[in-house]
């Protein structure tokens, strides 16, 4: 499961074109949670693109989704996303 993390990231770069990308590994704050039991993980990732200008936050969270694509039912069971546009 170490390869999660560059997976995640090479995903989201691709797909948002990202200026900054941060993503932290909290599965091990979840041991005995249902996600936690099938083995996907919890991830909190910052994400900093112009494709998230003039775009609300739901709608920076779908993006996210999207760029996730396949992950989200093959490695990720929960993600916290801070997503932010260049100029915030």
């Amino acid at each position: 499961m170490s390869d999660r993390i560059p997976r995640i990231r090479a995903a989201l770069e691709q797909g948002l074109d990202t200026e900054e990308v941060a993503i932290r590994d909290d599965s091990h704050l979840h041991a005995g949670h249902a996600g936690a039991k099938s083995g996907l993980g919890h991830y909190h990732v910052t994400i900093r693109s112009p494709r998230f200008t003039g775009t609300s936050p739901i709608e920076r969270h779908r993006l996210v989704y999207e760029a996730l694509g396949t992950l989200m039912q093959t490695d990720i069971h929960a993600v916290s996303i801070r997503a932010m546009a260049p100029e915030e």
